[in-house]
């Protein structure tokens, strides 16, 4: 699914209005038809109190014509101001004519009513019409107000386009925002449903088509899309196939202390479907990789004292990389000199696609020539927020997408920057923003469990682009049917590599 911003949609807009000659205000009537079904939808079919929520821009003119859809409905409607009456748009005083002549009305918020505030309490829905995809500012005055009472009427909020108070092109709150239970978009959904705060305050997204011409919509350049269920497929296997068809992958991780890291990545490389893995580890780390795992080829490498790589690692791991298409170098390696020197050693001298996760980003730290080194889309990274500012990402200021695709250019790589809405951007600037997963991934060892999916698609021949955020969608999806099955308390990352087979299963060509 494509993802725009703000300016594009306010294009969008533009063109259909100023050269297709679509009334503005029919547009606006779609909008506010929609906000309506999912209030309605929302309510069930009796009729009750709504308080519909305005600015005086042209998303509270969407709200005020959902007031007068409502009204008309026979819903008991209170259709209120949240700013000044001498800024509302043109649209907006049409949708208040036509409210009054449906015998509704437009009145002014009051925020010391108390008879307002119990009138509201009473209410089945609130709509929230007051900003849209505009603001820029941090939330003040009235606004703050109104957006603090629906946020603590514990009555569900619907928002017209995007939660009020939500940066459109970030998904950065700016002071506050509603918490909606729905929100309906228009056209196209935008970045700061996924992304940030944002992706929190949405609520179930409804994308609803408002008559923008078709050929405005496709040909709109959209460098950021998300993965839905929609796209996410795998490809039937042919029936001559053997293992050596769906990839050769090489795993170089583990030290004492973190033997399961590698062990998970293994996993749930051959639960994706990966032909052979093998897997390198510290030789004392050995005995427990090889009881653990029975379908992956795990084999020593020489150690120091400390149960880490030690220098001679490195060459060890040439002879077994022969032949395999696609490496992953990081789960578990512990964090030492010797380790991270070696991990650079590698990426220096092997050419094979090489995902680097945990402690082989983390050997990067200062280090961010050896990255630079390796251009295009030979190298995926999969930081948290933490390891991605090791290597120079600063997610200070809240762009979570825009400095993720940043980082991506400037350093010729694929970076998988992980947490809610985890972003894969890509170096031409291009970007995917996930929308699987669930609090209940938020253990040790799911990174590894992703980091081995991505592997495992690369091994098998996915080019990158589809590879990297179809991998992200399944890890999310795993994690999703684990909550629904086990709860979100009790799930784990072997959990997921178990659920894996089955979301495959469900979503094979």
């Amino acid at each position: 699914m494509r993802i725009v911003t703000a300016e594009q949609s306010r294009e969008m807009d533009r063109v259909a209005i100023e050269e297709r000659k679509i009334p503005s205000t029919d547009l606006m009537e779609r909008a506010a038809a929609a906000v309506a079904d999912e209030v309605m939808a929302l309510m069930g079919d009796t009729p009750g109190r709504v308080v519909c929520f305005c600015g005086p821009g042209s998303n509270g003119g969407d709200g005020v014509a959902c007031a007068r859809l409502l009204l008309e409905a026979g819903f008991e409607v209170r259709c209120v101001l949240v700013g000044s009456h001498e800024k509302m748009t043109m649209d907006t005083r049409a949708m208040e004519a036509k409210l009054a002549a449906a015998g509704g009305k437009l009145e002014p918020f009051q925020p010391d009513d108390g008879a307002f505030a119990v009138w509201c309490l009473e209410c089945g829905a609130m709509v929230d019409a007051i900003f849209g995809t505009g603001l820029r500012r941090g939330v003040e005055g009235d606004a703050l107000t109104a957006i603090h009472m629906m946020n603590t009427c514990d009555i569900p909020v619907v928002s017209a386009d995007i939660p009020s108070g939500v940066e459109t092109d970030t998904g950065r709150v700016l002071g506050a925002a509603v918490e909606a239970a729905a929100t309906v978009t228009f056209t196209l959904p935008k970045v700061g449903h996924f992304v940030g705060k944002g992706g929190l305050h949405t609520g179930k997204l409804v994308v609803a088509d408002i008559g923008i011409p078709a050929d405005l919509v496709n040909g709109a350049d959209c460098p950021v899309c998300s993965v839905g269920e929609g796209e996410a497929r795998f490809p039937r296997r042919p029936l001559d196939a053997h293992k050596g068809d769906f990839g050769k992958c090489y795993i170089l991780g583990g030290s004492v202390g973190y033997s399961g890291a590698p062990v998970l990545a293994a996993q749930a490389a051959v639960r994706s479907g990966a032909g052979l893995v093998t897997v390198g580890v510290p030789a004392p780390v050995w005995p427990v990789a090889a009881a653990k795992l029975e379908e992956a080829m795990p084999y020593p490498l020489p150690a120091g004292k400390e149960g880490q790589l030690s220098l001679e690692a490195g060459e060890a791991v040439h002879g077994r990389l022969d032949g395999c298409g696609v490496c992953l170098i990081g789960p578990g390696l512990g964090r030492g000199n010797g380790v991270s020197a070696v991990v650079r050693q590698l990426l220096r001298e092997i050419h094979v696609p090489v995902v680097l996760d945990a402690d082989g980003i983390n050997a990067l730290e200062r280090h961010i020539d050896v990255l630079d080194e390796r251009k295009g889309l030979h190298t995926i990274l999969t930081p948290h927020d933490g390891e991605f500012a090791r290597l120079g990402g600063d997610l200070s200021g809240g762009d979570r997408l825009g400095e993720a695709r940043r980082f991506a250019m400037e350093h010729g790589c694929c970076l998988v920057l992980k947490g809610h809405g985890t972003i894969t951007a890509f170096p031409d600037g291009t970007a995917y923003v996930n929308t699987t997963g669930n609090p209940g991934m938020a253990k040790g060892g799911s990174g590894d469990v992703l980091s081995g999916i991505i592997l495992s698609l690369l091994g098998q021949g996915m080019p990158a682009r589809q590879a990297v955020p179809l991998a992200v969608w399944l890890h999310g999806a795993a994690g999703d049917l684990c909550a629904a099955e086990i709860g979100e308390y009790g799930m784990t990352p072997s959990d997921l590599v178990a659920a894996l087979p089955r979301v495959i299963r469900m979503h094979m060509e």
